[in-house]
């Protein structure tokens, strides 16, 4: 191997910037406090405790003051530029202290070490996880001699944001570094890389594997060390994410080393979490008697349990909080806007005990169902959404994300953009949920996602909630408590336990409706009779528009075959309505039921599920399909009327089964006959 010539390369470019007047720090140098702790709190290169020393570093400032830190790593041998793996700088996390990984597990530390730009985005990410900027430039620079002595550089630039969930996206490639002296044109460049949407559904994946992983591991600890009652364990763990998340600028995130185990009233561990939580409340303005019956909800296991007694110096409350604080906080705060916390309710889901729980009552609904049914019902900005049996959430996240997606789309203003994206979040949208674990499930999953929880209520939709708001102001501060929420898209899946397998929740909510959409994932079988007499009723006042036979999307937790009904709410089924019946068995996804594999094992795309499901959405809207997987020749999709008792919905009951043999049957058949005759011939010949 070739003699290392960095210290050459790292003059080069020192002398180059000196040259063009670009001021720039040193390895020692203080650049400012902030960049300097962040820095010296991160991993090292290696992974270990050490001190991080980028090689050159600069502060870039524009015409408008805004500024982005630089990091420069130097290198100097040829080739070791950069690694990618598909696209990918290797070793770029997405949270703190985790790296990409060698396929047997160990971080791939050597990479970052090894290569320039995959050590300067190290540095760029550590200066994010640090709080000390939102975004950052990492510059890989590296030089070699080539045979003739003369010395060859090259230069590679890449951006790194939180808004980009520190996914670094590439600026371009230089020759030298006086391209930081048009700071203009740099930011105008580095504001135009956007993630697209493949890349943030592959970040959601990743950071939802290594969740799941990372609380099965807190409840391991929590079942077999601290022995924590199950029924506690859903509070505790979205309590702690509260307290540990914080307000900028008005509530500092809960550190480990506040947890003293004290025992007085007022500064004990469970008082001070509670307290911290209590503030983060106040700060999302949640009405204040929602924020009232969080915090008494939460007081069952901060307060008036004894988890937060010292036992030898610390509670089990501070035990608990040490691995929340540096295993999930991470998480959360380097990925705050991804949509994983469907994620969350799943796993925390499987430590609730429900009543009724062994009749499938509280499943979560995978993302991509959630996605899918929002489309179908034509979610757009001014859509008015609710869910009668919310759970963690996840139909309005999904809604959410479509209506703020369709603003910025159709808004050019920006404050127009702004007020509405507001009406949003506190006028339409509103989830009921009557289990008070999974309410807090629901309220924290709309706080992470863009704080739309002010409308999540704690009620039975059935019996105690009235169409209403029931809580809060609107957008311009007006009280909306006694207005009627203006539905216009139902989304649900009810618990298949109750009346007409859980269609009793659609009638009451469709009852309240005038018009718009709905979409129901719900046990297959209420179509076929066993929803009587909700589904005769529900057709003389909406129209059935689509039934779709659904794969076995909750594989393990909950043996049900389901469906998806679709309605068009407010006009009555005509007899002659043509009805879209699709059987989606094969959806594209291979599922597992491996207790202790990863959500990439046990939930693996084999057969493009995003172009199936995307595929529906365009046959149920009346779109050009961009795909061709579910078609009349292959049996997968049917369009057939239905009569009015309410009893015929279901895909299986309108497949046509042709028992008409073809020439090919004949064939078939005269072939095997003759086979068996010859060998009963050869067979008499030889016995004979």
């Amino acid at each position: 191997m070739s003699k290392s010539i960095e210290e050459k390369v790292e003059d080069f470019f020192k002398n180059q910037l000196n040259h063009e007047g670009i001021k720039y720090f040193t390895k020692t140098e203080s650049m400012n406090p902030s960049i300097d702790k962040a820095l010296q709190d991160a991993p090292s290169k290696s992974g270990g405790t050490g001190k991080n020393y980028p090689d050159i570093r600069c502060l870039l400032e524009d015409s408008k003051l805004r500024r982005v830190p630089v990091m420069i790593e130097a290198k100097g041998r040829e080739g070791e530029l950069i690694k990618l793996d598909k696209g990918v700088v290797v070793g770029v996390t997405t949270y703190e202290k985790d790296t990409k990984t060698h396929k047997k597990g160990d971080p791939n530390y050597s990479a970052i070490q090894k290569f320039a730009v995959n050590g300067a985005v190290h540095y760029a990410t550590a200066v994010l996880n640090g709080k000390a900027a939102e975004e950052c430039l990492a510059v890989g620079i590296n030089g070699w001699n080539d045979a003739s002595g003369d010395m060859k550089t090259e230069v590679s630039v890449w951006y790194v944001s939180n808004e980009n969930q520190k996914l670094p996206k590439e600026v371009g490639k230089y020759s030298d570094l006086t391209f930081l002296k048009d700071a203009d044109a740099l930011t105008r460049r580095i504001d135009t890389l956007k993630l697209t949407q493949e890349e943030i559904d592959a970040l959601t994946l990743k950071t939802e594997a290594e969740l799941d992983k990372k609380l099965r591991n807190v409840n391991q600890v929590m079942q077999d060390t601290l022995q924590i009652n199950v029924n506690y364990r859903v509070n505790l763990i979205s309590g702690m994410i509260m307290a540990g998340l914080g307000v900028d600028g008005a509530v500092p995130p809960l550190k480990t080393d506040e947890l003293n185990g004290y025992t007085s009233d007022k500064l004990h561990d469970g008082r001070k979490i509670l307290d911290r939580i209590s503030d983060f409340l106040d700060q999302k303005k949640l009405p204040d008697a929602k924020r009232q019956m969080i915090v008494n909800n939460l007081a069952h296991v901060f307060i008036y349990d004894t988890l937060w007694k010292p036992v030898n110096g610390e509670s089990k409350l501070k035990s608990i909080y040490k691995m929340i604080e540096s295993e999930i906080m991470p998480i959360f705060n380097s990925a705050s806007q991804l949509d994983f916390t469907g994620k969350l309710f799943n796993v925390l889901n499987e430590w609730v005990t429900v009543p009724d729980g062994d009749k499938n009552d509280v499943v979560l609904t995978p993302r991509y169902v959630t996605d899918m049914m929002a489309k179908l019902c034509r979610v757009n900005k001014d859509s008015h959404v609710w869910d009668y049996a919310t759970g963690s959430g996840g139909f309005l996240v999904s809604s959410m994300k479509l209506m703020l997606e369709d603003a910025r789309e159709r808004i050019k203003s920006p404050a127009e953009l702004q007020k509405k994206e507001l009406q949003i979040k506190l006028e339409q949208l509103l989830g009921v949920e009557k289990l008070s674990d999974i309410y807090m499930l629901a309220v924290l999953n709309m706080i992470l996602m863009g704080d739309g929880s002010s409308k999540i209520l704690h009620a039975n939709s059935l019996t105690e909630y009235d169409g209403t708001y029931k809580y809060g102001e609107d957008a311009d501060g007006n009280d909306i408590s006694h207005k009627k929420f203006p539905a216009d898209v139902l989304l649900l899946n009810p618990p298949y336990s109750a009346d007409g397998k859980g269609l009793v929740f659609v009638k009451k909510a469709l009852d309240r409706m005038d018009h718009g959409w709905a979409a129901v994932l719900i046990q297959e079988n209420a179509g076929s009779g066993n929803g009587l007499p909700y589904t005769k009723e529900l057709l003389e006042h909406n129209t059935l528009v689509a039934s779709i036979h659904m794969s076995d999307i909750f594989c393990g937790k909950a043996s049900v075959q389901t469906a998806i009904y679709v309605f068009q709410v407010g006009a009555s089924h005509d007899k002659d309505s043509i009805v879209k019946f699709i059987d989606m068995s094969d959806d594209g996804y291979t599922r597992q039921n491996r207790k202790k594999s990863s959500q990439d094992v046990n939930l693996r795309n084999t057969g493009d599920a995003k172009g199936r499901y995307a595929e529906v959405v365009d046959i149920v809207l009346g779109r050009k399909k961009k795909t061709d997987y579910y078609n009349a020749e292959n049996g997968a999709y049917i369009e057939d009327t239905i009569d009015l008792e309410g009893n015929d919905w279901t895909f299986a009951q309108h497949k046509k089964v042709d028992l008409m043999p073809t020439e090919e049957d004949f064939r078939k058949t005269v072939a095997d006959y003759l086979s068996w005759r010859v060998s009963q011939v050869i067979g008499g010949a030889i016995n004979g």
